[in-house]
């Protein structure tokens, strides 16, 4: 038709028709946004119809969903400064949403806040573990304590001083934004990147990208539920990766493959290890450079998909337990503009067997010439003038770098090999030791009932206590890790210790003391195994010389080269309860 052409009598009569057709009927164009962010041509789905998060009516969300709904935590900066004015616990919604700073309040365990912190694969430096001790000092409680996720924990902060915690943290390049709530938790990585010999690639720059694509994304503050990330390069020490939601694995693939020969990275899913569950092998091969874009569909794929009803079923073993783990990968693959390789583990060269304890004592790097020297934090509590003392050992026989790892110690890298000597002998003068002593060395535990509403037992002092106790009674020879925690949370991840512990309380005549559940057998990595419960409910009077007899009914017992978790997993819980007879 001629652009000057005028329409013909027909089609005249035609579009009067439509139009008076559209009019009997209001038509109205309309375009909407739903709470998804997706468009729609629907006005009673934009607006007068139900509204919904992520497809969930509101109506539907558990309640922490609907303090999100009503107010995004990361707006909550003002409370915050409101209640540090009034030197006031926060409460009710405000109390969750302040958690996206990082700022926990613990009452009634204590009638404080505690603070945690973010710091990317557990790296960071040696005025910035002096300024944490200030803070511990000046503003908290007057130590501080080394996490299962490398991370510091701050705690008996008053309200008054949370702002100047926050504050303090960022003029020393940390920060704690995100560090609780439904967010992605501190990422982890294995603390040797880049200086183990052992390792397939260097994943510390990925744990650090991740980090900031996690803080600069307002997205991934709403998730249904926490979240887990661990990237793992395949050295010596490990990184506990296959406990995380996503774990990152670093292989090498051979000659005759379906790609190229070299290093790509394994993706797990699903580890909740409090949960009796390690992440799984997914079935993917992926390249270093697509780790993040995997990651951040993955994330996406859960926020557009966990339940957001129910709390107790919000994780994302949750979604993967309903969808299947290939729907949830097809799910992600929609996200990315690259497809997946599909091959099997046993193609590719896994990573090499961890070695037990190789978080303690002197090890060399890959650099010639220099050592990393793990230092052992009994139970990961530091004093403000043991940080300051192992800062000072940092600057003066390293580079001041210092490495935070999930087995509650620190490695100080980068020390040269004729100041090793030196160097732990000044590091003996703060308070610590160095050797990979086989009992003390695997001892780990939760901050317990002095710091936390939920635990039923001083798990720090406890653990404490019982490492002396079997120090005296029992010649260990093979390194032995024992994970004791303070309720079901399993935040000290009692079920990958050969020995784990969750406090309960025990009726003892008219009193209720401190007690323990105890599980045997557990691992990860090569030794992963989830921990069966042995023994109920046990005094914690009783459990040393508990313990004390299974370890030398172990000693007694074993084949030659037999861990502790082969020893165990061969046996029924009816055989493991006999171990509890007093050896000879």
């Amino acid at each position: 038709m001629n652009n000057n052409q005028t329409f013909s009598l027909e089609q005249k009569e035609y579009l009067a028709g439509f139009f008076a057709g559209a009019g009997q009927r209001g038509f109205t164009p309309f375009l909407g946004k739903l709470s998804d962010g997706s468009y729609t041509g629907d006005a009673a789905s934009a607006g007068t119809g139900v509204e919904t998060v992520y497809g969930t009516p509101v109506e539907d969300l558990c309640k922490e969903e609907r303090f999100k709904f009503e107010k995004d935590g990361l707006d909550s900066y003002e409370d915050l400064c409101r209640y540090a004015a009034e030197d006031k616990l926060p409460e009710g919604a405000d109390m969750f949403r302040i958690k996206y700073y990082g700022l926990f309040n613990v009452s009634p365990a204590q009638e404080a806040f505690m603070l945690r912190c973010r710091i990317a694969g557990g790296i960071m430096h040696a005025h910035q573990m002096d300024g944490m001790a200030e803070m511990a000092e000046d503003w908290a409680g007057g130590y501080a304590h080394v996490t299962t996720r490398a991370n510091f924990q701050l705690r008996e902060i008053q309200p008054r001083n949370a702002v100047k915690v926050l504050d303090k943290l960022v003029d020393i390049g940390l920060t704690s934004r995100g560090a609780g709530a439904d967010n992605l938790r501190n990422i982890t990585a294995s603390a040797t990147a880049g200086i183990d010999p052992d390792e397939i690639f260097n994943v510390q720059p990925l744990a650090k990208a991740m980090h900031h694509l996690i803080l600069n994304t307002r997205e991934f503050y709403g998730l249904p539920r926490k979240f887990n990330i661990s990237f793992d390069g395949g050295g010596r020490m490990s990184a506990c990766a296959d406990t995380n939601d996503i774990a990152f694995y670093a292989v090498r693939v051979g000659e005759g493959q379906a790609v190229e020969p070299g290093v790509y990275f394994r993706v797990q899913l699903a580890g909740i290890t409090g949960h009796k569950q390690f992440a799984k092998d997914c079935g993917i091969l992926i390249k270093a450079e697509q780790c993040l874009a995997v990651a951040a569909a993955m994330i996406r794929v859960f926020i557009e998909n966990g339940d957001r009803t129910n709390r107790k079923k919000a994780r994302l073993k949750y979604l993967i337990d309903d969808w299947g783990d290939q729907k949830f990968v097809e799910e992600t693959e929609k996200k990315l503009d690259f497809d997946f390789v599909r091959m099997d583990l046993k193609d590719c060269d896994y990573k090499r067997p961890v070695r037990r304890h190789s978080h303690l004592g002197v090890h060399p790097q890959s650099q010639e010439g220099l050592n990393y020297i793990g230092v052992r934090i009994p139970v990961g509590k530091m004093l403000p003038d043991q940080m300051r003392g192992i800062a000072k050992v940092a600057r003066r026989y390293g580079t001041g770098e210092i490495r935070l790892t999930v087995w509650q110690n620190l490695l100080i890298p980068h020390v040269r090999t004729e100041d090793v000597d030196t160097a732990i002998a000044e590091i003996k003068q703060v308070g610590f030791d160095c050797d990979a002593d086989p009992i003390l060395g695997g001892l780990i535990a939760c901050t317990g009932n002095f710091g936390c509403k939920y635990a039923s037992a001083d798990t720090k002092s406890n653990a404490v206590e019982l490492g002396d106790y079997l120090k005296k009674e029992v010649e260990m020879d093979l390194p032995i890790n024992i994970h004791m925690t303070g309720c079901q949370h399993s935040c000290a991840q009692h079920y990958i210790g050969d020995i784990g512990m969750q406090s309960v309380k025990v009726k003892v005549g008219d009193e209720n003391v401190e007690g323990y559940s105890i599980v045997l057998g557990g691992g990860v990595e090569n030794e992963q195994a989830i921990a069966k419960e042995v023994f109920k409910s046990v005094p914690f009077t009783e459990v040393k010389p508990l313990v004390a007899s299974i370890m030398k009914r172990y000693l007694a017992e074993r084949q030659e080269g037999e861990t502790f978790v082969q020893f165990t997993s061969s046996r029924s819980v009816e055989e493991l309860q006999e171990l509890a007879a007093v050896a000879n």
